[in-house]
């Protein structure tokens, strides 16, 4: 039997968050997901993640929230990370480290499902360990009946990305890409039988910079002068992968880019986005 997961790129700001809320459950129960992964360490003002917003995107439909090189960029998030089941951390970060660094949760059909994430260590800014090493480790120390298991591979470099998935060939059953905010065409199934894409993409503003406001990130870049980089609203879409994956031997069996189109957020920010960084983030 096929066991259907969606894992979607970055959610960034108040718009990747409005798009979830309005599209995510009529697809999931469209394309029958059993399972929703998303990276949202970007979620709040486009940066970092707090407990309310976790909270909120698991109303959603969200069953597991990866994140990275911002894990801690919002401290209030660490009695969730600390006390849900359904959010991981970089597994590649030391080890007194606040969180989980892989979980495992069952799907309504009672099927579980291993799922950890990893960060990057080429062009990154947080220090961590080898994120291969790392992702050992995690497979080590999963259950053997847990056949179908999700890494997210949090970077920034192409190559890095790439490498790690043909590492876990064969021994995950999805490895995607997250950070870089841009999809990729490189949706695949390995030899070994493992899903496979560089990058998710974001669920985001794509009238922007990486889903930051246009004139501001141009701004820096021409000038040099320090400038807020705010969330854009324009061109809101919701990007990932929707893939299917034999629940018995946890072998890939498809792959699909998700593209659904949004409309333009009402604005950037409220409550929970405060403080953007002056010089943006990923």
């Amino acid at each position: 039997m096929a066991l259907r997961i969606l894992c979607l790129g970055d959610v960034v700001g108040r718009p990747g968050r409005q798009i979830l809320h309005q599209k995510l459950p009529a697809l999931v129960k469209q394309r029958q997901v059993d399972l929703v992964i998303a990276n949202a360490e970007n979620i709040a003002g486009g940066s970092g993640i707090t407990g309310n917003l976790f909270n909120k995107i698991r109303s959603y439909g969200v069953d597991v929230v990866t994140l990275g090189d911002h894990v801690y960029r919002k401290s209030d998030i660490l009695a969730s990370m600390q006390g849900s089941e359904r959010i991981v951390r970089p597994a590649n970060l030391a080890s007194a480290a606040a969180g989980r660094p892989f979980t495992v949760v069952t799907t309504n059909s009672g099927i579980s499902v291993g799922v950890f994430c990893l960060l990057g260590r080429i062009y990154m800014n947080l220090p961590a360990d080898n994120p291969f090493a790392a992702a050992d480790r995690v497979l080590e120390q999963l259950p053997g009946k847990v056949k179908v298991r999700v890494c997210d591979m949090h970077a920034e470099a192409s190559s890095e990305k790439v490498a790690m998935g043909h590492h876990l060939d064969g021994r995950c059953s999805i490895i995607f890409g997250t950070h870089t905010h841009i999809p990729t065409a490189d949706a695949k199934i390995l030899g070994g039988g493992s899903a496979y894409i560089s990058d998710l993409g974001m669920c985001g503003p794509y009238d922007s910079v990486l889903g930051r406001r246009k004139d501001r990130v141009l701004k820096y870049m021409t000038t040099n002068m320090p400038a807020h980089f705010e969330v854009a609203t324009g061109d809101v879409r919701m990007c990932g992968v929707l893939a299917e994956v034999d629940e018995n031997t946890g072998r890939a069996m498809s792959i699909e880019r998700i593209e659904v189109q949004g409309e333009n957020a009402d604005q950037a920010y409220d409550a929970d986005d405060k403080n953007p960084s002056p010089y943006g983030g990923d």
